[in-house]
């Protein structure tokens, strides 16, 4: 039954775990081409909000079997063309339903049933005048502070936001009121959610940048995507900045990725000062309400500049002309969890869908990404030494077979951490391991904590005071006997930031020490404070994670020590290596990169490991030569294609039972083949059992029609029902 005269089918695409578009009748006030908008429907017993997908369809469905979508939410849409095709991609090309990827990339409060579009309106203040006033000085020499602020203001060369003002100019409310009386300055809205940057000098180029700059600005115009290799410290940033300043320059936007929160702080001090343009900053520490203002600021094309993390690479922005993406090595790029996107891959895809540079920067790049560099598909630009002309430090090994160690930290290691405090400078020790140590066990009949709903040992926090696993989120209070034996006699194994931040403590406790983990930088403004206090040489020691491994420079850091990276040489994850080497040559790179000479030392009981002792012989490249020929000989990415599919139950058996099931829908001993299925290493994980099954292709071609056969019939097989089960594309965590 068709629809009647005048009756219009919508098909809806709504943030549920189904594949394709719901047919809706359309409201009588849709536009005539509503694709892209938001609509309230209903679906089951709840409302959702989903993104009209097509217009004027002809339904499968008889019309009388259709509910009426119940409210347009929005007057223009919240997806363009563009990006509705670069989104209908990312579901297809990451088997993932197109409801929940179009969900993904909206901020938070659009994916609520308001109709609000409409970026937050701030105050900002500039000054009145072109140029100052012939009189200036004698107007305002009896008024200091209206003469600081104004001249603060000037210096602006745009309207700064009151909330910067206020900041910067404590109880500025009379003074704002006396300088706007004297015909100064004057109040203006700006956008919300933006912050206002100054147009600062650029430095001077070395040799080996100013080649790189003249190779990027010869590119030709179109898709051009450039691998940016650089050793830590050598001035990749600044060859960003110069090619962002010729995109801005021609009235485009820019699109940076960073892959941390604890990178930003620094690049936005950074890119404000350098740039006199609009920049919105949109990551996890800001609130749903800042980035829903930023989202909408850059669709307006109000926006100059955004720098994100991993979700700002589906921002909305008209005039996009060039992406950069940071530390394009880094796995915090490929979300771990729904819908399962790559942001570096997406972005690739995004530039060249919109026929604009992208720029891949790392001093590690990703062994894919050396490969496409390598037969040509990206241009390839190299950076060996330091801006500043400082030399890299050296990584010396410390054996701590047999040795003693006090909270982690071996006597050698103490001693030069002694020598470079009693010299005024700084040092960090890297450990990728929060909490007070990784276990509690009891030293007379060996128990160990254990989550009752995963198969890991529970974490130490607080000192010695609480447990928590770090799988599941599952926390309860330490025991102080053994609920075996009901020994006293309970000790710690292992180390994590607290207990080595705790024995530096212990051992200098004259010096202020800062710990950089998720725990300790959760409340908001504290990693920005943190970060001040070492670039300002009042912090001496840092102890921190991951958080700390790259993109920070501190002037008077000159050691670091490394702690754990064992690990990453003995795993079941093929790509372990890879990031253990990734993690060394960043963190081994904040040392020593101004005019002080710096040192590393990396603490190991595997000292003569090939792969490791390949990598401080001969830096990364000749690690990851070594990593590639491996890979080839495996058939392993890049030679090689991998999807992943997951299944979790309450029951033991029931996630092989349906990976079994899955492997038989594909023809055995072709391309794609099917590895496993076998158990997770970590089996069982908040309370359900897990297990893997790999699909390996020579071929990407062949990849993905298997994968399409797979999401087509996967949910129909009777062992499905009792599973949950997901497809993840080029997996880059196997565990």
């Amino acid at each position: 039954m068709k629809p009647l005269a005048g009756q219009r089918v919508l098909r809806v695409a709504v943030p549920v775990p189904l594949h394709g578009g719901f047919d809706y009748l359309a409201p009588s006030d849709t536009p005539p081409d509503p694709v892209g908008h938001r609509v309230l429907v209903r679906f089951g017993r709840r409302k959702l909000v989903g993104i009209v997908v097509a217009a004027d369809v002809d339904s499968e469905l008889d019309v009388d079997r259709l509910k009426s979508a119940e409210t347009l939410l929005d007057d223009t849409p919240v997806f363009d063309a563009d990006q509705l095709r670069l989104l209908h991609w990312a579901a297809r090309y990451y088997h993932h339903p197109l409801g929940e990827a179009l969900n993904t990339a909206l901020p938070v409060v659009l994916r609520r049933a308001r109709n609000d579009q409409t970026p937050s309106r701030y105050r900002a203040w500039r000054i009145a005048h072109d140029e100052h006033p012939t009189d200036l000085a004698a107007r305002l020499a009896r008024a200091p502070r209206q003469r600081e602020i104004f001249e603060w203001l000037a210096s602006a060369q745009a309207p700064v936001d009151h909330s910067q003002l206020k900041e910067r100019f404590t109880n500025a409310a009379a003074t704002l009121r006396a300088l706007v009386e004297r015909g100064l300055i004057e109040p203006v809205e700006r956008p919300g959610g933006l912050i206002q940057g100054r147009m600062g000098s650029a430095p001077q180029l070395t040799d080996d940048q100013a080649v790189a700059v003249a190779a990027l600005r010869a590119v030709e115009p179109g898709f051009a995507p450039t691998l940016i290799e650089g050793v830590t410290g050598s001035g990749k940033t600044e060859l960003y900045f110069r090619r962002m300043a010729d995109i801005l320059a021609a009235g485009g936007q820019v699109l940076f990725l960073a892959p941390e929160i604890g990178l930003t702080p620094q690049l936005i001090e950074r890119v404000q000062q350098r740039f006199a343009a609009r920049i919105g900053v949109l990551h996890s520490q800001r609130s749903e309400g800042e980035r829903g203002d930023v989202w909408r600021a850059a669709r307006a094309g109000e926006a100059d500049i955004v720098i994100g993390t991993r979700s700002a690479v589906f921002t909305p922005m008209p005039r996009l002309g060039l992406i950069v993406v940071d530390e394009e090595h880094d796995g915090s790029y490929k979300q771990q969890d729904g819908f399962r996107y790559h942001a570096r891959d997406v972005a690739l895809r995004r530039a060249q869908r919109a026929a604009i540079p992208i720029v891949l920067g790392s001093a590690t790049p990703a062994l894919e990404t050396l490969y496409n560099a390598e037969h040509r598909r990206y241009g390839h630009l190299r950076l060996d030494q330091r801006a500043t002309g400082a030399r890299l430090p050296p990584i010396e090994v410390i054996d701590i077979r047999s040795r003693p160690l006090l909270g982690g930290l071996s006597d050698p290691l103490l001693a030069r951490i002694e020598t470079q405090l009693a010299a005024g400078n700084q040092v960090m020790i890297f450990i990728n391991r929060r909490g007070y140590a990784p276990a509690l066990a009891c030293h007379d009949c060996g128990w160990i904590a254990p989550c009752t709903r995963c198969d890991a040992p529970l974490t130490l926090h607080g000192g010695m005071s609480r447990l928590q696993c770090h799988h599941c989120g599952a926390a309860e209070p330490a025991p102080r006997r053994c609920p075996s034996c009901s020994s006293d006699q309970l000790i710690a194994l292992g180390a994590g930031t607290e207990r080595v931040a705790g024995a530096l403590r212990s051992r200098f406790p004259d010096v202020a020490i800062a710990r950089f983990d998720r725990d300790s930088m959760a409340r908001k403004g504290r990693l920005e404070a943190q970060l001040a206090d070492v670039a300002s040489g009042r912090t001496q020691l840092l102890v921190g994670t991951q958080m700390l491994a790259k993109g920070h420079d501190f002037a008077r850091l000159t050691c670091v020590g490394v702690l754990d990276v064992d690990g990453g040489l003995f795993s079941a994850d093929f790509r372990a290596a890879e990031h253990m080497a990734q993690l060394v040559t960043q963190v081994a790179g904040r040392a020593g990169r101004a005019d002080l000479r710096g040192e590393v030392w990396l603490q190991t009981r595997h000292p003569d490991h090939p792969l490791l002792q390949k990598l401080l012989a001969g830096g990364y490249r000749a690690f990851a030569d070594a990593a590639l020929a491996e890979r080839r000989e495996a058939a392993l990415p890049p030679y090689g294609h991998l999807a992943l599919l997951r299944a979790e139950a309450t029951r033991e058996a029931a996630p092989l039972e349906f990976l079994h099931a899955a492997a038989a829908l594909i023809d055995a001993g072709g391309d794609p083949a099917c590895w496993g299925p076998v158990p997770a290493p970590m089996q069982r994980r908040a309370g359900r059992f897990r297990a893997h099954l790999l699909l390996h292709a020579t071929d990407r071609a062949a990849l993905h029609p298997a994968l399409d056969h797979w999401q087509t019939t996967l949910a129909d097989l009777p062992q499905a029902r009792q599973v949950r089960w997901s497809i993840d594309v080029d997996p880059q965590d196997l565990l």
